[in-house]
């Protein structure tokens, strides 16, 4: 219709739904063939598109059928970051437990890879590779259908189509980069991700976390030694053997994004998880590192939290060890330093420092990077610019965005965490009261796939405004799971931000709802 100047640009871009475009970037079922089939149970539509195979309940088996040519649908009773591996290699993951920003719904999003997250009508028995819904058990090996678009599950074997993309589509993207204002970067932890998000238009990467990175089969071990090290020099020791890891990875990056901006977030979890979970890993760890067997027990009961979230995590970690930040920042700088060199690309990282709510915590931690970036520089005879900030994740560092814009350059919203301090809402394990919330009308909708503006978006307009009052210059963006969301993007548009982050396979959607934010706010 704009071809036969029947309508302009702006109106057809009005007049597409975001939720076409999802549509078009994942597979979907055959809708004659979805007709033959019931539902066995529901979840929470986590990441959409369509997968079907083979029942696995490990990582290690989902790798294992993978390499055999099976397809496999990673079932779990919640997935950690150990499960990535089976994660990448299955077509789809389905949890009992979490939600919309649980661990498998971010990671399955960042894959566009389908998930079912938070299904509480199946009870997962792992250890006997199994699971029951309604009484029925399905066993390791059962075929079974997952829909993340609408959150099904079928004890089926039912068609998928593969998506298709024609010229039209990346008209249609290019006419709304054309309208928007507002950038759209990508949250992704290797090239593989940045690679797919660039083809999708992303403009930098919002939220690179690093944490992914230790979770590979060389490395684990290392960071585990210096969680089960009794001194700082021990510590030290294992970091060196983790820092070759980690520059290789940001080279990765900063050669991928071509000098687009890279925002890198420091060490975000509590220790506990990258420690193993079970007796034999714990035995293999002793004999690997000649450390006995009750130290190790010993250290997972001692680093055990009740609240790991609101434990000792994000900027705490680097107080309590700079030695990990110091590691991290020379790999970001010493990266960046190795790129511009061979490639002649100029590269300003971006370094994040997590879960920041006393002012004085970014003090303390910038120190450190500003103290390790110098001896970088020193060491190669050669400098570079580089930032330093935040995530505002915790409601108390909205309320002083004004102190910590002293010593920040840029804020990133991360709403996903905002929102749980906020609402005092576990994103784990209230997916079910909120369904029902929304299902009643308490709520109107999931604050954790829509960003509540009404109350949440009221502190990232006070740190928005406070922010800029310090800091007129101040880069404003967002990284939560929210950066993909239409109605958020709408939102962060009209408070001002300079950018929103979102997974790989969100940012075409992200691209039409910001030129669709730009029309709707003129």
């Amino acid at each position: 219709m704009v071809n036969e100047e029947k309508i302009d640009k702006e109106t057809a871009i009005m007049r597409i739904a975001p939720e076409q475009i999802d549509q078009l970037l994942h597979p979907t079922f055959d809708a004659d063939e979805l007709k033959k089939h019931e539902a066995i149970a529901k979840g929470l539509p986590a990441s959409p598109g369509a997968a079907c195979g083979e029942i696995v309940f490990s990582a290690d088996d989902a790798a294992t059928a993978k390499e055999a040519g099976k397809k496999v649908v990673l079932v779990r009773e919640e997935t950690s970051p150990e499960d990535l591996a089976g994660m990448v290699a299955a077509e789809g993951i389905l949890t009992a437990r979490g939600g919309m920003t649980s661990h498998a719904a971010v990671v399955a999003r960042g894959m566009g890879k389908c998930c079912v997250a938070g299904c509480h009508a199946i009870t997962v028995y792992e250890d006997e590779k199994c699971m029951e819904i309604a009484g029925v058990k399905y066993h390791e090996g059962d075929i079974i259908s997952i829909n993340g678009t609408d959150g099904n599950v079928y004890a089926a074997e039912i068609a998928t189509k593969a998506p298709e993309l024609s010229g039209n589509f990346g008209t249609i993207m290019k006419w709304a980069d054309e309208i928007r204002t507002i950038g759209v970067r990508t949250n992704a932890d290797n090239p593989r991700d940045a690679k797919q998000a660039v083809a999708f238009g992303a403009e930098g990467i919002g939220l690179c976390r690093t944490e992914h990175m230790f979770f590979e089969e060389e490395r684990i071990p290392k960071i585990r030694r210096m969680i089960l090290a009794d001194t700082e020099e021990e510590r030290r020791e294992a970091l060196a053997g983790l820092l070759p890891y980690q520059k290789g990875d940001f080279k990765g990056l900063y050669e991928t994004m071509q000098g687009k901006p890279v925002t890198i977030r420091l060490l975000d979890p509590p220790l506990h998880e990258f420690l193993p979970k079970n007796e034999e890993d714990m035995k293999e760890l002793s004999e690997q590192f000649n450390i006995p067997l009750e130290k190790i027990k010993a250290k997972t009961i001692e680093l055990h939290e009740f609240n790991p979230m609101l434990g000792h995590r994000g900027c705490r970690l680097a107080v309590t060890y700079p030695e990990i930040a110091e590691m991290q920042t020379e790999a970001i700088i010493t990266a960046a330093l190795e790129v511009k060199k061979e490639t002649g690309i100029d590269i300003k990282p971006e370094i994040m420092v997590p879960l920041v709510g006393i002012p004085n915590e970014l003090k303390n931690v910038k120190k450190t990077i500003e103290e390790t970036a110098e001896r970088c520089f020193e060491e190669a005879g050669e400098r570079l610019n580089y930032m330093v900030g935040t995530m505002i994740e915790i409601p108390r560092a909205a309320l002083v965005a004004d102190e910590i814009a002293e010593d920040a350059e840029f804020f990133s919203f991360g709403t996903n965490d905002l929102t749980q301090m906020g609402f005092g809402f576990s994103r784990d394990d209230t997916g079910k009261i909120i369904r029902e919330y929304v299902e009643k009308g308490v709520l109107e909708e999931d604050p954790f796939q829509t960003l509540d503006q009404h109350g949440i978006g009221k502190l990232v307009k006070m740190a928005v405004n406070d922010g800029r009052k310090t800091r007129p210059n101040i880069k404003l963006g967002i990284c939560g799971e929210h950066g993909g969301n239409p109605k958020t993007i709408d939102f962060c548009h009209r408070v001002g931000l300079n950018y929103v982050s979102c997974s790989p396979f969100r940012v075409p959607i992200a691209r039409l709802a910001a030129a669709q934010a730009a029309i709707r706010n003129k």
